[in-house]
Formats: C-alpha cells, structure tokens, sequence
C-alpha cells in the first residue's frame, strides 16, 4: 500500500486581500489518501464480466485503482502493485505468478496457483467431503457415489458395477481448465452409452433435487447464494425406458435466477446458515493450501470468479478495502516491534 505524497507547495495559504480572510487550500489539506493498487491478468470475457463500470465506479471513489498487467513483459518489471488478480492458467503463466510471489510476499496474490490446485481436480475437489459432521450445524452434506475414469470408458461397465454405482451417471470432465470443454454436462442412461464419452472424467450417481441447484459464493467473510434452475428429476419409468447418453447445458451458470413463488417450498427453501458458514469453514480447511513467508502464515483468499453474483461489485470493493486495512494494521504493527 503506498501513500499519494503532497507536493509542500500546495499546503500554501490562500486568502482573500479584500476582506483580509485567509482560507486553506482544503483538497492539500486533507489527509493524504491511502491508495490501493490492483493489478489484473482476465481474459478478455473475464474482463468484460468483472470489470463493470459499477464496480469502477465504486472503486474510484474508494481510492481503488485497477491496473491491466501486460502478459508481454517481465511481471517483476510492472507496479508497482498491492494485490495482483489474475484469472489465467497453464504452467507458463503459474510459474510466472509464483515467481512473482517469492520476489514480492508483501503482495496479495489471488490466488496463489499452488495454494488452490486441488480445485482443478474435481476428484480431489470432492475428496473427503463425505466424511464431514455437520450434526450441530442443522443439516449435513452428501456427496453422491462416484467413480474415476482416466483412460478406457469401454470398459469402465464393469467397474461401475463393481463401484455399485446405478444409472443414470452425470459424466464430467475430469479437470478444470477454464475451458469451454471442462464445463460440459452428461447425463449417461446404460452402459453402452459410457462409450461415447471421451476421459478422463468422473461419472458420478444423479440424485433427484427437485430441478434447483444453490450455487454458494464466497468472498472473504461474506456468504452469498443463489437458486440456479438444475438438471430436472428423472422418474423410474425414464430410467427403465431411456436409453444413450444426453448433453446439457452449464446449468450453474444460468443468468437467471430461479423465483422462489415458481418452486416447490421444499426445494425452494435455501440451506440453513449454520450449514453454510461450517461447510464453507471445511472447505477453506481441506481445499485451500497454506503459504508461509517470512515465518507468518498467510492463507489465500480463495476468489475464484463471481462476476454473476448478484451485487457483487459493493462486495469486492469491501473485500479489497479489508486487504487494505489488514496490510496497513500489519505494517504499523511491524513497525512497532509487534510480533504478528
């Protein structure tokens, strides 16, 4: 965080000689203003979603400036930055940020690439999630049976069946790479139908949900969900009669959401808060890895992308105001002789 610095000059009185009044030029007077500086490394339609001109706006007022990183040149070489946010992947561009990290740790990355991996992964995305206890929290979380495939999907009938897993299965891909291909969505009836699918992916036993998906956002401390139409239940008599595998959509993506007067009152109704604040406390737990630099420990805010969250602009500003105020409290702390 740096501090705009005020030319001397400018804190010069100016007055009035005709009635002897002597005001202060009130925009050196006031206090120096803080500034934030966040660097930003989006594709294009990761751009045009987030960096809305509301959110601009409020960033201006709050003494937020964005600031495009040019992938061309040495990262090292631009700033300087407080918070770099970038929403690019492969191994290139994940060495280039980690690089960055280690030669700057009083910058906030977001996210760190090492520190969420295992969210590219939708096998270990889920693994042990179906171990968790939210007894005390008012509900609980199941995690439907699911399976692997990496190489042959012709032979993976057997393995469905030793793995006790029944059709209708929802094929996804395996990875998560951003790409329009890691998004897509199947639903297979037989196995003849697995043989059509190209791995690696995880197939995985559909559960009827009343056609209602709630997508959970998370920035920070701030919890915020939203009902997303949903694949719609699948009856016995399709189940016995369909046959073949069936593309859909990216259903929790949908712009729009889902009117809660429109549903039934026992899947409209959104998941109990306790729930929600302990399953996002596990999952920052089990999911996001922890730095340490300097012998402190730093746990990267997990930010993903949110650009369909619903006033999710106000939301990131206070987001990166309290990065703002956590490094400035640090700093004077340090200063100090505090030991954080």
């Amino acid at each position: 965080m740096r501090v705009e610095e005020e030319e001397e000059d400018n804190m010069v009185p100016q007055g009035n000689e005709a009635d002897g009044e002597m005001v202060l030029d009130t925009a050196s007077s006031q206090h120096q203003e803080e500034k934030l500086v966040i660097g930003y490394a989006l594709t294009s339609k990761k751009k045009q979603s987030f960096l809305q001109p509301k959110l601009e706006v409020l960033a201006r007022k709050k003494g937020i400036s964005f600031v495009s990183i040019d992938q061309d040149k040495p990262l090292s070489e631009q700033g300087p930055f407080d918070v770099v946010l970038h929403k690019l992947l492969g191994n290139e561009w994940h060495d280039v940020i980690q690089d960055y990290q280690q030669k700057h740790p009083e910058v906030t990355v977001l996210d760190p690439p090492g520190a969420i991996q295992r969210i590219y992964n939708r096998q270990s995305m889920l693994q042990g999630l179906a171990d968790l206890n939210f007894a005390e929290c008012d509900g609980m979380i199941c995690v439907p049976k699911q399976m692997v495939v990496l190489q042959d999907t012709t032979s993976s009938a057997n393995e469905v069946a030793k793995a006790g897993l029944k059709f209708p299965l929802v094929a996804k891909p395996l990875l998560v790479d951003g790409t329009a291909k890691s998004h897509q969505l199947f639903l297979a009836y037989d196995c003849l139908s697995l043989a059509k699918l190209e791995p690696p992916l995880v197939l995985q036993e559909f559960v009827n949900h009343g056609g209602v998906l709630f997508k959970v956002f998370v920035v920070g401390d701030v919890i915020r969900v939203v009902r997303r139409y949903s694949l719609p239940n699948v009856s016995n008599v399709e189940k016995e009669k369909v046959a073949g595998v069936f593309q859909f959509p990216r259903v929790s993506s949908a712009a729009a959401s889902v009117d809660k007067t429109d549903l039934d009152p026992r899947v409209a109704e959104l998941p109990p808060k306790p729930l929600l604040e302990g399953l996002v406390r596990e999952l920052r737990s089990r999911l996001v890895v922890q730095h340490r630099h300097d012998q402190r420990t730093w746990e990267p805010r997990c930010v993903l992308w949110y650009g369909k969250m619903p006033d999710y602009e106000q939301v990131f500003i206070d987001f990166f105001l309290g990065l703002a105020q956590a490094k400035h409290e640090k700093g004077l702390c340090v200063k100090s002789g505090i030991d954080m």
